[in-house]
């Protein structure tokens, strides 16, 4: 069971780097980019950020590129935003939960149109 401080901690670095990528993502080229969740090490030392992207193919990809390109930049820029003993090492992850959010979506919808008497 993670501690409450741990809980706070990952609460903490899951909204501000979102913030931060709301920020610097446009969204044209990006697609909508958001922050799934965060896995933090239990020193508090290193944060696993799992970011899912609502667009095309191309926008996915040139989010991961961005992400794994530029982590040094955000790195530095949370690390000014957060006031913590330590700033965690931040590294990214892409996630599919958006999407697999959606498909589940859609087959409850074909389920339920599927077992409505016909009128």
């Amino acid at each position: 069971m993670p501690s409450l401080r741990h809980e706070r901690v990952r609460e903490l670095l899951k909204r501000t780097i979102g913030n931060i990528l709301r920020r610097e993502f446009n969204t044209s080229e990006h697609g909508l980019v958001s922050v799934n969740d965060v896995g933090v090490a239990n020193d508090l030392h290193s944060a696993t950020v799992f970011v899912s992207v609502l667009g095309s193919k191309t926008q996915r990809d040139a989010t991961a590129q961005r992400l794994t390109q530029d982590r040094s930049h955000f790195q530095y820029i949370f690390g000014k935003e957060m006031v913590l003993k330590y700033t965690p090492k931040i590294k990214f992850e892409l996630s599919d939960a958006i999407a697999e959010g959606d498909r589940v979506l859609s087959l409850l919808d074909e389920l339920e149109e599927k077992s409505k008497p016909n009128q």
